[in-house]
């Protein structure tokens, strides 16, 4: 099931852009205390790096992803998801506008 609506956030108004633009995303805080960031990644190649494990929620679009010391390419659309382990990196092939959230450990 796809994230349509985030309630109880405080949202960072400043956006944080990547990648001369072709990534863009702003960050959430949960009542909680917990964090996310809301973006979209334009049509391209990246590679990105973890800081805490992160599971990538498509909200829309679509990517490919590929995991630090893998060899094959992965798949998601709109309402999959995928984990990344911290302290590592992973790169993403964008053929059409991917929407996500990142939802941080």
């Amino acid at each position: 099931m796809t994230t349509t609506q985030i309630s109880g956030a405080t949202v960072a108004t400043q956006a944080s852009v990547y990648f001369d633009g072709k990534c863009v995303s702003h960050s959430l805080t949960l009542a909680d205390g917990s964090k996310k960031s809301v973006g979209v990644v334009l049509p391209a190649e990246l590679t990105f790096g973890t800081a805490a494990p992160e599971v990538m929620e498509c909200v829309a679009g679509g990517c490919e992803y590929l995991l630090a010391g893998e060899t094959v390419w992965h798949s998601v659309g709109a309402g999959q998801s995928f984990s990344v382990p911290g302290d590592s990196k992973f790169q993403i092939r964008v053929a059409e506008a991917f929407h996500y959230i990142c939802h941080y450990a």
